[in-house]
């Protein structure tokens, strides 16, 4: 089974590819945009079934963040910091969101924790389904389990 994970660091992919490869092959994406563009290039990638995907992506440069800067800026008072603060928190919701637009399916898991955020959650389920999610500390076997789970 292929896993694209797109994560801004790496520990998750060392982690899954030290714990995971007997089931799992790996494929990193280090932001949307390159995520976007191995999905839009799947002949040459090869075809993923499950996606990986961190909520916060604080590691990127700020012109790879997805999501409108000005327009969000303007949610906080027209700070431009406070604002990309904000995407970085929430990049993995505009990551999946442009997937989804973009017409790719494929079941994900998050890593963040939503147990104190349930209605976001199913928001977030209700529209971009199949998705599951996992918090950042999650074990290599409960990462596992909720790959082959979806």
């Amino acid at each position: 089974m292929r896993v694209l994970v797109v994560e801004d660091g790496e520990e998750y992919t060392r982690t899954l590819t030290r714990f995971c490869t007997d089931v799992f092959a790996f494929t990193r994406a280090g932001d949307g945009p390159e995520a976007l563009a191995i999905l839009a290039d799947e002949p040459t990638h090869g075809i993923f079934d499950r996606i990986f995907l961190d909520m916060r992506f604080d590691r990127v440069s700020p012109a790879v963040l997805l999501g409108d800067l000005g327009p969000t800026a303007e949610r906080f008072n027209g700070d431009p910091n406070r604002a990309r603060q904000f995407l970085e928190d929430n990049q993995g919701a505009y990551i999946l969101a442009a997937m989804r637009a973009a017409g790719h399916d494929l079941p994900v898991v998050f890593s963040h924790d939503f147990d104190a955020e349930p209605r976001r959650w199913a928001s977030i389920e209700r529209m971009y389904a199949p998705v599951r999610y996992l918090p950042d500390n999650a074990s290599a076997d409960a990462i596992r389990a909720a790959l082959l789970g979806l």
